[in-house]
């Protein structure tokens, strides 16, 4: 009796220090455990993603692969594999399951190391949630406390859904519904019943089950799960038996983006990151772009046409790289070193061959070049020189040349190389800014400088409309007439001289200024320029968003050699395709958080539906006529909302009469001048400018109809010329062609529609005056009504309107 006694209050004597234990443990710990409701709001990471207008994944940000999903659409046998794996008594269990604590403390005792934690999934949303991964005494202590209160808070359902969402499961992907995307390219509910069983195997040990890193492993873990499965009766013999002989098919799937446009999601990351830091990689924001896919796939291959085709024009520079000392079966590694770009593949040349040659790719297949499609590659020697025509392969490569080869529609390869040169284009819709292409480059795997809106460049000739513009504006007419003769320019103070020139070296007297715009004669500029004067057209250049600190103070602006980007020249150049109106590109259309609430909406100033015709105004000295009004250089603000707003009216910054004669002047370019070419496209709505820099350092084309204003530049980004028969009509409007082409294909005919205060009158074509009866080749003519030319005798200026009292004085412009 004394020793049961003894055992007896030896016993109450345990339960009572380990009672007391406990209760200090929690008295001491739970003052500093978290909030267990925060578990309701709880936001997971998620990565930012960049969309289309018509909603195609241009890319994704954020180091966290993750796609939450629901416990009501986690499929069945999903939920009984990931049980049998990691917590079969779930849901009998209150958050702790004292078996398999004691067997976690077996195992330490025996080996002195912790072998298992013991943790039920309860236990592990606590340490997910809210604990680090520390091994410790105390850390377990706290866990055990938080999956207690976890259980009386939430339901089994709920604890289960966050358990899936949250656990890292390798290569990336953080829960269930990303793991099955990366290594099958499906969602969870498409997996067979092997897929979720290895998906289920995971958390245990991401690195140590991968599939993909150890499929041996992995489908030992994933039989094992299968055999527990059905030993709990959650599958059936058969079931069983079909899922072990399912082999282990898993391979790496990135989720590919549906349109390649990384320029313009750099911008768009670079937007959100602006806004909201950080967070912009892991609050799972959705952007939506005003970039279509289809007009973004056309820019894409328009600038990579137009720019292989300039660069095989000059010839092949030879290979990336000489292996021919190297042993071949090294080959394949030495390709490992080399990118695709844009579609160029690396290749060895193994063998060179009469009919073309063979060449090692990165699958380690060899496969033909064949001989037609070298023939273009003559030695590069310059940017105006080119070697010999290869009469056989043997002239172009040897065995073991790093070189490019390019995979046609039917599988074969032909032979190219990375270009040189580069290009940039912008698409924008002018009657809101909205962008809808961009291209920064050949490739953004090659260089992550964009072009289109970094690169500052001089337009040359395709600024000129603006000079014009101007000069519209300030009273002369289309058909002035304008000396298209020497000029020269001394400066006393340092002794220099400046001789502008035509690029043809060639005068041609005096000429209208239409006819001097569609031939592009720079000295006809430049005494445009002194007539308006500088002042005056710095402040007119400043309404179409131009900074005066980008543009020259001198003559030199009329030939154009301000300092400006694609972007913002394609956002001037709107103001001729919609009335006169001034815009602002945009790229961003909304913005939504994770659940889909919108955080911004643009609302952008856009072109009235119908504006109100201009009243006519004799006064032409440089300020705003009435009608239309100036603004400043400010861009203006896009409005942030969640409901519907009222549209913003953009101003207007020109006459919309000076549109509709400047538009007739530029579809004279494409029609009579230097950018024929255009007329491959039948097209009656075009009207555009070529501009080409000292040199061809920069070539460019800008056009445009009513529904959209595009712009391309090409060139060096160290300048350099392109070459001495390099222009904007060769280089630049052949991928402006291409893409326009396209954007407008099966659209009608678009253009500003005739404003009110235009008069059409025959016009002498030698004096630029109204024509007598009987002139022998007179035409019609577009004039302001306050502003037509005179009767005046042959031979004189046709400058008419009354200039302001602070016009410069008049020059003699001849």
């Amino acid at each position: 009796m004394r020793l049961l006694k003894f055992l007896s209050w030896t016993c109450v004597a345990i339960f009572c220090g380990l009672l007391l234990a406990l209760s200090g443990t929690y008295l001491y710990l739970s003052p500093n455990l978290p909030s267990v409701e925060s578990l309701r709001s709880i936001q997971l990471q998620m990565p930012l993603r960049v969309y289309s207008s018509d909603d195609k994944l241009i890319a994704e940000f954020g180091e966290m692969r993750r796609t939450p999903i629901r416990y009501a659409d986690i499929p069945q046998d999903f939920i009984y594999a990931l049980l049998a794996a990691e917590d079969d008594n779930f849901a009998n269990h209150y958050g702790v399951d004292l078996t398999s604590l004691m067997r976690a403390a077996t195992q330490l005792l025996k080996s002195g190391h912790i072998q298992s934690g013991g943790s039920t999934i309860t236990m592990q949303v606590a340490k997910n949630y809210f604990l680090t991964s520390e091994r410790s005494f105390s850390r377990k202590a706290n866990e055990i406390l938080l999956a207690l209160q976890i259980e009386r808070e939430l339901s089994k359902e709920e604890i289960f859904e966050l358990y899936v969402n949250k656990i890292y499961l390798g290569n990336r992907a953080y829960g269930i519904q990303a793991a099955a995307q990366i290594y099958y390219g499906k969602t969870i509910q498409e997996l067979s019943l092997a897929q979720m069983a290895m998906i289920a195997g995971l958390p245990k040990a991401p690195s140590r089950f991968n599939p993909l890193a150890n499929p041996e492993r992995s489908k030992q873990r994933r039989d094992w799960i299968l055999g527990r499965m059905y030993k709990l009766g959650r599958i059936d013999a058969a079931r069983y038996q079909a899922a072990l002989a399912e082999p282990v098919d898993a391979s790496y799937h990135v989720p590919p983006p549906e349109l390649n446009a990384p320029y313009v999601a750099e911008m768009a990351r670079a937007d959100l990151v602006g806004r909201f830091g950080s967070a912009a990689y892991t609050d799972g924001f959705k952007v939506t772009t005003t970039v279509p896919s289809n007009l973004q796939e056309e820019a894409n291959q328009a600038v990579r046409r137009g720019l292989l085709d300039y660069d095989r024009r000059h010839g092949y520079r030879g290979p990336e790289a000489r292996l021919s000392g190297n042993p071949q079966n090294t080959w394949g590694d030495e390709l490992g070193k080399y990118h695709t770009i844009n579609g160029l593949e690396p290749a060895i040349v193994s063998q060179v061959q009469s009919d073309g040659i063979l060449v090692l790719t990165r699958n380690g297949a060899k496969e033909m070049v064949g001989w037609e499609s070298m023939r273009w590659a003559r030695p590069f020697l310059g940017t105006d020189s080119l070697g010999p025509a290869p009469r056989q392969p043997a002239d172009v490569v040897k065995a073991g040349d790093v070189v490019r080869v390019e995979r046609q529609e039917n599988g074969s390869l032909s032979f190219s190389q990375i270009p040189a040169a580069q290009a940039a284009l912008v698409s924008l819709d002018p009657q809101d800014g909205a962008i809808r292409a961009l291209v920064g480059g050949f490739s953004f795997d090659q260089s992550h400088y964009n072009r289109a809106t970094q690169a500052k460049r001089q337009p040359g000739s395709s600024f000129k409309p603006f000079i014009y513009s101007a000069a519209l504006d300030r009273g002369l007419t289309a058909s002035t007439i304008i000396n298209d003769a020497p000029i020269v320019f001394v400066d006393e103070y340092l002794d220099t001289v400046w001789r502008p020139k035509n690029d043809t070296n060639t005068f041609l007297g005096p000429i209208r200024m239409r006819e001097a715009l569609y031939k592009s004669r720079n000295l006809v500029s430049i005494r445009i320029l002194q007539q308006i004067g500088i002042p005056y057209t710095l402040d007119y250049l400043t309404r179409f968003g131009f900074d005066k600190q980008d543009l020259p103070g001198n003559l030199s602006l009329a030939l154009g050699t301000a300092n400006l980007t694609p972007l913002e020249i394609a956002g001037g150049w709107s103001s001729f395709a919609n009335g006169g109106y001034r815009i602002s590109p945009y790229l961003i259309e909304r913005i939504e958080d994770r659940v889909g609430n919108v955080l911004f909406q643009a609302n952008p100033p856009r072109v009235p539906p119908q504006a109100p015709p201009p009243v006519a105004n004799p006064a032409i000295d440089g300020r705003p006529q009435t009608g239309f009004t100036a603004i400043t250089s400010q861009t203006p603000q896009m409005e942030a909302t969640t409901n519907a707003t009222q549209p913003i009216y953009a101003e207007r910054i020109v006459d919309p009469r000076t549109t509709y004669i400047m538009t007739s002047m530029l579809q004279d370019v494409i029609k009579l001048g230097t950018a024929r070419k255009a007329l491959t496209m039948k097209r009656s709505d075009l009207a555009g400018k070529t501009g080409t820099t000292n040199e061809s350092k920069d070539s460019w084309f800008s056009g445009y109809n009513a529904d959209y204003v595009t712009t391309v530049w090409t060139g060096f980004d160290q300048p350099e010329s392109l070459g001495r028969h390099e222009y904007g009509g060769t280089v630049a409007l052949p991928i402006w062609i291409g893409y326009m082409s396209q954007a407008l294909k099966d659209k009608p005919a678009h253009m500003q529609p005739e404003p009110e205060g235009l008069l059409t009158l025959r016009i002498d074509p030698i004096t630029g005056n109204i024509a007598s009866p009987g002139t022998p080749g007179a035409f019609f003519e577009l004039f302001k009504s306050e502003n037509p030319p005179s009767m005046a005798q042959e031979g004189s200026s046709s400058l008419g309107g009354s200039p302001g009292n602070d016009s410069p004085p008049p020059i003699d412009l001849f």
